[in-house]
């Protein structure tokens, strides 16, 4: 072998029905259903019901499915220590992929080998109620606070905002996050939705995979980039100064945080919905520096390089005017993605083959004699 796909770009490597990505025309959609339809009809939990079974849920199904997430959102009497007593200037990303794991050690449905289609598929709703409450609990206990009761009466994105605020959002924050959610539920086989697959290939245990997708998320050439995209901004400082910064930044041919994408050569689908929500929450706030700040980079960045800002240039405003501390932006994603992740590993399961690429060996051509230690 003289050629090869460096870092697995176009390969197929399984079949899927979860989720379309096609870059060329800048479109997304989970299971037959375009990613605006499903932001403008639907709710999280609707989305969640669609990538675990492949179809809409009827009103029956959702309220259904609603009760189980919303009765599952407690965590073990462990976890909860381990959040307390967790370094406090932790990675929140770190604190959920550990988590997550402990998670594992307390659920008897888990086993190895041959799977067991339907305890995953229960496993799999369990860890989409929980990882909002890990985020929240660590956020609340890092600070100093106790975690708000566990309630049965709120949705998952208002659930998470009164877990971190300690009170139930208005409708406009909460319907904000949830199209959020939507929009970062799956995305073809991005690198984290590997990881969880070549998990889960070897028939390890639902739980390790979704820990390896966690550990896959929080790089910054993936789900980290939404922190960067604020971090960003906030370096700029002011709008009158941005040209300067971008220009500097062509210059040294360094990376614009937001810009640009693996698969899309055009917009990507997902970005107007929440360039939209951010302009709304500006609007709203009172405080239209950092859309603006935004705007004007992905005006430059279209005019000089042709290409076009991404999900996390967005995301980062959006979550920052609802007052989300910036660590916790990448967990977030991690919360909306679970469903993606675990609908993964489902499909994965339900036709296992273990994964085992190739690999082009550059090492020495010939082999050498090992020389006594003393000689070397």
């Amino acid at each position: 072998m003289t050629e090869y796909a460096r870092g697995l770009e176009g390969v197929i490597a399984n079949e899927s029905s979860l989720s379309s990505v096609v870059g060329k025309i800048g479109e997304l959609s989970y299971v037959g259903y375009h990613i605006d339809d499903l932001v403008e009809n639907c709710c999280y939990e609707e989305i969640i019901f669609l990538l675990h079974n492949g179809r809409l849920p009827n009103r029956e199904e959702l309220t259904a499915l609603e009760k189980t997430l919303r009765s599952d959102r407690g965590l073990p009497e462990q976890v909860i220590d381990f959040l307390k007593n967790a370094p406090k200037d932790a990675s929140p990303m770190d604190i959920l992929r550990t988590a997550v794991s402990m998670l594992g050690l307390y659920d008897k449905r888990v086993k190895i080998g041959e799977p067991d289609l339907e305890a995953n598929a229960a496993i799999a709703l369990t860890l989409c109620a929980k990882t909002s409450t890990i985020v929240a609990a660590y956020h609340r206990f890092r600070n100093g606070l106790e975690l708000p009761e566990i309630r049965e009466d709120l949705t998952e994105a208002q659930h998470f905002l009164y877990l971190i605020n300690g009170e139930v959002p208005g409708d406009a924050a909460a319907r904000i996050l949830d199209v959020a959610l939507i929009l970062h539920a799956d995305h073809g086989m991005n690198a984290s939705t590997f990881s969880a697959r070549v998990t889960v290939a070897t028939l390890s245990d639902m739980y390790s995979a979704i820990t390896s997708a966690i550990g896959t998320l929080k790089g910054p050439l993936h789900g980290g980039a939404n922190e960067g995209v604020i971090h960003m901004l906030q370096e700029i400082g002011s709008l009158d100064k941005v040209d300067e910064f971008v220009e500097g930044k062509l210059e040294r041919k360094e990376k614009i945080m937001g810009i640009g994408h693996r698969v899309y050569k055009v917009l990507d689908p997902r970005a107007p919905h929440l360039r939209r929500l951010a302009i709304q929450l500006t609007e709203e706030l009172g405080e239209a520096k950092w859309i603006k700040m935004s705007e004007r980079i992905a005006e430059i960045m279209r005019e000089r390089k042709k290409l076009e800002a991404n999900v996390d240039f967005y995301s980062a405003t959006v979550y920052y005017s609802l007052g989300i501390p910036t660590d916790l932006f990448t967990p977030i994603f991690a919360i909306s993605r679970t469903s993606g992740w675990t609908a993964h590993v489902l499909e994965q399961l339900r036709d296992n083959r273990l994964y085992r690429p190739l690999t082009l060996y550059t090492g020495p051509k010939t082999l050498s004699p090992v020389p006594p230690v003393e000689s070397r």
